[in-house]
């Protein structure tokens, strides 16, 4: 049974397609029902949805400002919009979002069992979905990956930009997942690379300085002893005395 999610915000057209259609029938299991795209964009993150069915016009955060957070974070969850606007503005808005289908309210049992049947086979064809891949693993994946690759100059604001998240939550978000904060993690990766480098002779210890991020090398000496216990030069040295 594919994970599916409805988000109306009105409780008789919520409960009306919760319990009267036969979602098991062609495949899919109801995991919530809730009515606003704020609650629905926290649960996402929290627990593993395969289809969400949505209204478009919503309080808090409309279907179309849901659709875009999950189109911006890549996420592979499969969104079909429901609502009363025969608007073409919106079907077309919605497109640009990878939305696989927009139904117009009152919605008909036949068009309804139609779209979530080709809906059904399309996930059959791609086949079963790694259940670790969840929303949480791919946005801190995706911040760890970015300092990786920009250990030197990396900032909060940086990461936050690229998940489309506001800085503040994302250093919340970043240690509730991790069980670490965005400044340690930094450090880590910062430091990691700066013992790498102290094994090629080439590099002065100044100069590995700058190569991680540290315009003075008073704070980057300070740092590394506080990680590893012992200075960047006696690290060294402990590594070349014990290739003797």
């Amino acid at each position: 049974m594919y994970k599916l999610l409805l988000v109306d915000d009105e409780a008789e057209i919520r409960n009306g397609l919760s319990l009267y259609f036969p979602w098991h029938e062609i495949g899919f299991e109801i995991t919530a029902a809730l009515d606003n795209g704020r609650k629905a964009l926290e649960f996402i993150h929290r627990n593993h949805v395969d289809v969400m069915l949505c209204d478009i016009m919503m309080p808090i955060m409309t279907g179309l400002e849901l659709a875009k957070e999950l189109h911006d974070c890549r996420s592979r969850l499969k969104i079909i919009l429901l609502s009363g606007y025969k608007d073409f503005e919106y079907a077309k808005q919605a497109l640009s979002y990878n939305v696989k289908g927009y139904i117009v309210k009152p919605t008909k049992y036949n068009e309804l069992y139609e779209v979530f049947s080709s809906l059904k086979m399309e996930l059959d064809q791609e086949g079963p979905r790694p259940v670790a891949a969840t929303f949480d693993e791919k946005v801190t994946a995706e911040i760890k990956s970015y300092v990786e690759q920009h250990y030197r100059e990396v900032t909060l604001e940086d990461a936050a930009a690229l998940v489309h998240m506001n800085p503040f939550y994302v250093s919340k978000y970043f240690k509730e997942k991790t069980g670490q904060t965005f400044t340690d993690y930094v450090v880590q990766v910062k430091m990691k690379k700066a013992a790498e480098l102290l094994n090629d002779i080439r590099y002065k210890t100044y100069e590995i300085s700058e190569m991680v991020g540290y315009s003075h090398a008073k704070n980057f000496t300070r740092t590394f002893k506080k990680y590893f216990g012992v200075s960047p030069r006696a690290y060294r040295n402990e590594r070349y005395a014990g290739k003797e």
